[in-house]
């Protein structure tokens, strides 16, 4: 909803009637079975409106909530849902609009990976958000600790105080990312672009910054020690 203009009052008031009317059909379900429940949502998501996406979203994350052998499986279809309806742009190709709008489903099922119960992921497993774009996403707090996020553009979003740790941002775009006190630890950033990016207090110790482009970027009481700083590049 924030991504609608709060002048426009007739879009948002539709808009509103529309997933409420979704959320009632959706409400009318809940007496099915989980697994009923998540056809239904595999079926709805992404192939109808946004507001029935929206709608969707919301009963995933009830599902995941009450059913926790669900977890997995269902962060899983979010994943492929943002990756799929997300257009990657590689950097040479950036405009210097760092700030688009997220489409309103997209930055709804980010914010429900975002706030997940972690202790609920399996070992070993990892979320892949690897090729998206993201650009202007607000990701505030977020965990996306050991996150795939291979050349993930993140330019100009909002990361901050986001658990990104051992995370893979390997030839990430993060030009002007808000990371601030971010816990990057051990993440890898080998070739990622950080010009502008607020880093100030980021915790980036051991963390991989090998070809990393920090031009412009603020490093203010960042932690760097056993950082890998080869070749990263601080100015042009």
């Amino acid at each position: 909803m924030k991504n609608i203009s709060p002048t426009n009052n007739s879009q948002l008031s539709k808009i509103c009637l529309r997933i409420y009317a979704f959320q009632e059909k959706v409400n009318q379900t809940q007496h099915q079975s989980p697994r009923q429940r998540l056809r239904i949502a595999i079926e709805q998501l992404g192939n109808k409106t946004i507001e029935t996406s929206l709608a969707v979203i919301n009963d995933l994350e009830q599902i995941t909530q009450n059913h926790p052998h669900y977890h997995w499986i269902i962060m899983n279809i979010l994943t492929t849902f943002v990756r799929e309806n997300t257009l990657y742009m590689p950097q040479e190709e950036l405009t210097s609009n760092l700030r688009p709008k997220v489409r309103a489903d997209i930055q709804a099922a980010l914010t429900v990976i975002a706030r997940r119960d972690v202790k609920k992921d399996p070992e070993n497993e990892q979320l892949d958000l690897s090729h998206t774009d993201m650009r202007g996403a607000n990701l505030n707090r977020a965990n996306l600790e050991q996150t795939n996020l291979y050349q993930a553009n993140l330019a100009g979003a909002n990361l901050r105080e986001a658990n990104l740790a051992g995370a893979i941002l390997s030839a990430a775009n993060l030009e002007g990312a808000n990371l601030y006190l971010a816990n990057l630890e051990g993440t890898i950033l080998s070739a990622a672009n950080l010009e502008g990016a607020n880093l100030s207090g980021a915790n980036l110790h051991r963390a991989s910054l090998y070809l990393a482009r920090l031009h412009g970027s603020i490093l203010n009481d960042a932690r760097l020690d056993g950082a890998n700083l080869r070749e990263a590049k601080f100015s042009d």
